[in-house]
């Protein structure tokens, strides 16, 4: 079968970008049908292997399946075309909401609606955590693993990079046994020209801004830069690692990214973007918004660019490197303890109008004032528990009942 045209591939993709509501797992699932079922551009067992590989990757796995699609078909401009498309939509409603968020965000019903908003994010995260740990915490030693990362970056404060770096170390020792055991075929030459390119391109930015004296958006690209080589886990564990280093963002920001990124399509970390936007609003204005969010968006999605353009011929080599699948194998237990982290910081901020620390020898862990408690911020998480769990209601459901509520409330 010949490749499709470029004007095929950005057709497909513009479609999927504005349909790609619903979290990664809906994602890939609308791009397996529409990439092998319905366009046969990949067969069953390259697209699995193509997201294995991404799944080893940081950054949104989604987006990188797409831009290895368009990559499979028509090289590095395909994929452009494709990962691009896939991110585009989602980017142009989270600059909206963001602008208006940021205009709005203090007028009574807003806050009313985005309470409504927060509370679910709790019951959201909560749903992940439940997932992801029922799917990847098999045996007592991922468990504990999970549990140690939990009480690194709660009660020791350790840094998130280092947490995950020491998790995919004791995976690639302790897990090896989960890789496959075909032997791999051989290591592919590594395209230097191209990695030195793309990196140069992901990081001139920076420069330009650090030459040119602004430093708080210098600040914002060195952060998002960061954040893009260790985002393992997607947006929940991205926002906990901005929970933890990032002083100029606060919590309720991330919970209602999070919950906006959440009803709108494209990759859930654009949470990211908009945590950028507000804060380059309360700084600077509306200008500097746009400019932080434009930003972000490069400096964390030029990463899977690159990735997929210089590692994807690499993929049946990298599927069969025992070490890699135990590393991703601790990384993934690690991250259910990082998530299990952003559901109690969550769940801190909205619930309670206070907190305090309290510390001893190496610990220091925040703690609610329980007198503070909202009973309305409860009762709507309550609300949207069992929404989600008890009457299998799905999250764009469950938001706009639960801000509705809220907002019925506070007008009565």
């Amino acid at each position: 079968m010949s490749s499709p045209s470029l004007s095929r591939i950005a057709r497909i993709f513009h479609r999927i970008g504005w349909l790609s509501f619903g979290g990664p797992a809906a994602q890939i699932a609308l791009m397996h049908r529409t990439i092998v079922d319905e366009e046969r551009w990949l067969d069953e067992p390259r697209y699995l292997r193509a997201l294995s590989f991404c799944m080893l990757l940081p950054g949104p796995e989604a987006m990188q399946v797409a831009t290895y699609a368009g990559w499979s078909q028509r090289g590095v401009l395909g994929g452009l075309i494709a990962g691009g498309l896939f991110v585009l939509p989602g980017a142009l409603v989270i600059a909206a909401l963001a602008l208006a968020y940021s205009a709005l965000g203090t007028a009574p019903l807003a806050e009313a609606l985005l309470l409504g908003v927060q509370a679910t994010v709790i019951v959201i995260v909560l749903q992940a955590l439940w997932r992801l740990s029922s799917r990847s915490l098999k045996g007592p030693a991922r468990l504990v693993l999970a549990l140690a990362a939990f009480i690194a970056i709660y009660a020791l404060d350790l840094p998130y990079p280092a947490i995950l770096a020491v998790a995919a170390g004791i995976g690639a020792l302790a897990f090896r046994e989960d890789a496959p055991g075909e032997a791999a075929p051989a290591l592919p030459s590594l395209p230097l020209r191209t990695i030195t390119l793309w990196t140069a391109l992901w990081l001139a930015p920076l420069a330009f801004l650090w030459i040119a004296d602004a430093p708080f958006l210098t600040s914002v690209g060195a952060f998002f830069a960061k954040l893009a080589v260790v985002s393992f886990g997607g947006a929940y564990a991205a926002l906990a690692y901005m929970a933890q280093d990032a002083a100029w963002v606060d919590a309720e920001t991330m919970i209602d990214a999070l919950g906006l990124a959440e009803t709108t399509p494209g990759p859930l970390v654009l949470a990211t973007q908009f945590v950028a936007m507000s804060a380059g609003h309360e700084a600077g204005g509306a200008v500097l918004s746009v400019l932080a969010g434009l930003l972000t968006l490069w400096m964390m999605f030029l990463p899977s660019f690159l990735f997929i353009f210089a590692f994807a011929a690499h993929i049946d080599w990298l599927s069969g490197r025992p070490g890699l699948s135990g590393a991703l194998s601790g990384v993934t237990a690690a991250v259910v303890g990082v998530i299990l982290n952003l559901s109690v910081f969550f769940a801190l901020n909205v619930l309670f109008a206070e907190t305090r620390q309290l510390s001893g020898g190496p610990f220091d862990v925040e703690v609610p004032v329980f007198a503070s408690l909202s009973p309305l911020a409860l009762g709507l998480t309550l609300f949207a528990g069992g929404l989600i769990f008890l009457l299998n209601r799905n999250i764009v459901t469950t938001l706009a009942l639960t801000a509705a509520l809220s907002a019925a409330i506070s007008l009565l």
